[in-house]
């Protein structure tokens, strides 16, 4: 998240909760058989505004997780009773279709601040390893998160700006021999090396706020941009980043080339233009991570989804294009419906969603609500494979962070010496997360009024709907599978995670 001051981040995030709801879409992409009817007792119903934790009172074809805007219920197993029976009703009825597919997932999560790391890491041994289970574990009540982004160097949520490079000033280092991850070392690598023996398989990207200053056209890690002599060294740095953290037991599925590459008032940050971020592709990077046998994706953007001219610039390069894996995007400014686009004009591309904030102290129905709508149902069903919430934690003042980074970000965690506790951005994850792993795909369902909704199929068959009611008052549904019906009601705002 990134702007030049509180107040223009304020403006804009007012301004996102006018969005309208994502493009509901009905193309497919193929086709599979369906799976057998799920078994269980057919018996009547009873509708689930939800709430407690525990078992089913009685025999349940379909589990429902429940979050409620007033915070009664927050990520609560609900003890209705939801099974498939003939339909009865005039409900509105959201149909699940497992014939008609879409995009593939790859996961659910946050980004691993530098500054998130450090909390994390200070906590007791026994709340550290129990806090790592509850988000990293996909057994019991813990929620599975499956996708981390962390920065190369520092990002605005790390105490002070560093790269792996830093010289005094007048110095240069054009063969990277004082090149070291050493900074890492104290939190962010520890941290991942406890995720990963937790989730060996979690996919992790890795986005740079700046390149070296000694590399940069204002030799400092705020604004500025790539100075072209440098761009064939940026590329090793890449490359000697990639190769140390492999070293250190950590394998980085993508990376992006510049976190928001529009914005030069962050700091750290950089400018790079689609054209300058094209020539770094097809001339330098691409070529680098292929000749140093790394199969790395390369991820274009990672910028907001007003601007798609900037990825479909660079996809229309065939040169720069064949090294890129697909396009990333954050929601500051822009419609979510934008991904559509750009999956439409490159379908042999990926969508990825990578960065949403929320800013502190947050209002939680709102806040829920609108990353709900707008990420978690409005990313996918706009083609993204992943989602990605902004810092996982932040001290109780949000910090830290660097002088003119963001002051206001609310962690999805706010860890205050050994406390912790669980913010919004925890439970909009935790909703997909726990549920839609790696290697699901989106199917098709229809979208009743004020019934926003998006479904995926596990690879164990399993069926997942997450449902968010956006009406003002409580909504009774069915959810139609293989021509039976299932009813459930939300309350006003609510949304359910059904999982069969």
């Amino acid at each position: 998240m990134r702007f030049s001051s509180s107040a223009s981040r304020r403006f804009v995030l007012a301004l996102s909760y006018l969005l309208l709801p994502a493009a509901l879409l009905t193309q497919c992409t193929s086709k599979e058989d369906d799976t057998p009817a799920p078994g269980g007792t057919t018996g009547g119903t009873t509708g689930g505004t939800g709430g407690g934790g525990g078992t089913p009172t009685g025999p349940s074809q379909v589990a429902l997780w429940l979050t409620t805007p007033d915070q009664a219920s927050l990520f609560q197993k609900s003890t209705a009773v939801l099974n498939f029976q003939a339909p009865s009703s005039s409900n509105p009825t959201i149909v699940v279709d497992t014939t008609r597919t879409y995009q593939s997932i790859d996961g659910f999560g946050y980004t691993l601040t530098g500054g998130s790391a450090m909390l994390i890491n200070q906590l007791s041994a026994a709340t550290k390893t129990a806090l790592l289970q509850e988000l990293f574990a996909t057994d019991n009540s813990n929620i599975g998160t499956s996708y981390l982004r962390i920065s190369i160097g520092a990002s605005d949520l790390d105490a002070k700006p560093f790269t792996y490079d830093d010289l005094p000033a007048g110095q240069t280092d054009p063969q990277l021999e004082k090149f070291s991850i050493a900074p890492d070392k104290t939190d962010l690598i520890p941290v991942l090396k406890s995720i990963l023996a937790i989730n060996p398989k979690i996919q992790i990207l890795g986005s740079p706020w700046s390149a070296p200053a000694w590399m940069k056209t204002n030799n400092s890690l705020k604004g500025g941009s790539l100075k072209p002599e440098y761009y064939g060294v940026y590329a090793q740095y890449f490359v000697k980043y990639l190769k140390a953290m492999q070293a250190e037991g950590i394998t980085l599925d993508a990376v992006t080339l510049q976190n928001e590459p529009l914005n030069e008032y962050n700091n750290p940050s950089l400018v790079m233009t689609a054209t300058e971020q094209g020539d770094f592709i097809k001339n330098h990077v691409g070529p680098a991570l292929r000749a140093a046998g790394l199969n790395t994706k390369i991820i274009l953007y990672d910028h907001n989804t007003d601007r798609t001219d900037y990825p479909l610039t660079i996809l229309a390069d065939p040169a720069a294009s064949q090294y890129v894996d697909g396009s990333a995007f954050h929601l500051y400014s822009g419609s979510i419906s934008a991904l559509n686009g750009v999956h439409n004009a490159y379908p042999n591309k990926n969508v990825y969603f990578t960065e949403q904030w929320v800013g502190g102290p947050g209002n939680f129905a709102g806040d829920f609500g609108w990353h709900i709508n707008n990420l978690i149902i409005g990313a996918t069903r706009n083609w993204s494979k992943n989602v990605l919430e902004w810092n996982l934690a932040a001290d109780q003042n949000y910090g830290p962070h660097t002088d003119g980074g963001c002051s206001t970000c609310l962690g999805a965690l706010t860890i205050n010496g050994n406390s912790v506790a669980r913010n919004v951005a925890y439970y909009i994850i935790a909703h997909a997360s726990k549920f839609v792993r790696p290697g699901s795909v989106r199917i098709d369902t229809n979208v009743p009024s004020s019934l926003s909704n998006v479904a995926f199929k596990n690879p164990d068959g399993k069926k997942v709907l997450i449902v968010q009611n956006g009406s003002s008052q409580s909504q009774s549904f069915d959810i139609q599978y293989r021509g039976k019906v299932a009813t459930s009601t939300l309350s006003a705002g609510a949304v359910g995670t059904y999982v069969w």
